[in-house]
């Protein structure tokens, strides 16, 4: 039987594990982001432990966590958006292999492709497309990274096994360049994969908003499940709240 497992650690860090190969997505793993304060569990040490590359869907400091990156062995590849070699060894970050879209690379058993996305650009004075990844073996999964619904997204869902959406950001409200849990669930209806977990929510938040706005933490993956089953009831959805894992054996 096919094997694999997710462990959502939170925001758009995911743990993928896929034919014995461990990847780590967008590694943010500090209890600060700036002003912004972890809610959930602190990642487990094993989330960092035995990887064979991490993936960077683009440079918004929410996906690129240096301090995180510094925590990882040296020897772990990096994945990156075509054009931020540089910015990465410009701050001590070796081993990087840029990909755009539609470019490939080999991980151990996996195969992972960049794909589109729809967001602007990552840090200024740096020019590079932002991306998602599909990660292709015995299963299918695709990591969204950041972004909001673009054309050709259709055409990645064939055969899809497990989609990984973006249903809201670290703040009360959400600017362009972002999916809500609507426009997340029209994106699932697209893909038509077997399985959609939403991420990209519940994990950083303003210090003291918590208490005055709090909707933000849980209701938007409640949200994007009920759209789901209006807009594409034969996908079905999986809530993983950061630090906990999901079986793929059994998708």
């Amino acid at each position: 039987m096919p094997s694999g497992r997710i462990v959502y650690v939170g925001h758009a860090t995911v743990l993928i594990e896929l034919d014995r190969v461990r990847l780590l997505t967008d590694p943010v793993l500090g209890p600060w982001l700036g002003f912004l304060r972890r809610h959930g569990p602190a990642p487990a040490v094993e989330v960092t432990e035995r990887l064979d590359a991490i993936l960077i869907s683009h440079l918004h400091r929410d996906h690129v966590d240096l301090r995180s990156l510094r925590r990882i062995a040296p020897e772990v590849p990096v994945i990156v958006p075509a054009g931020t070699r540089a910015f990465f060894e410009r701050h001590g970050i070796g081993g990087t292999i840029e990909l755009a879209p539609r470019q490939s690379h080999r991980v151990g058993a996996v195969t992972v492709t960049a794909t589109a996305a729809a967001h602007d650009i990552g840090r200024r004075g740096i020019e590079a497309d932002p991306v998602g990844y599909l990660i292709e073996g015995t299963r299918r999964v695709y990591f969204a990274g950041d972004t909001d619904i673009f054309d050709g997204m259709a055409a990645l869902g064939e055969g899809l096994d497990l989609a990984l959406l973006p249903v809201w950001g670290w703040g009360p409200n959400l600017g362009p360049g972002h999916m809500n849990p609507e426009r997340a669930a029209r994106a699932a209806a697209l893909l038509a994969p077997r399985l959609a977990v939403p991420i990209h929510w519940g994990t950083f938040y303003p210090a003291g908003l918590a208490r005055l706005r709090p909707r933000p933490l849980t209701g938007p993956p409640r949200e994007f499940a009920a759209r789901l089953r209006d807009l594409a009831p034969t996908v079905e959805s999986e809530i993983l709240t950061p630090g906990s894992s999901l079986d793929l054996r059994g998708s």
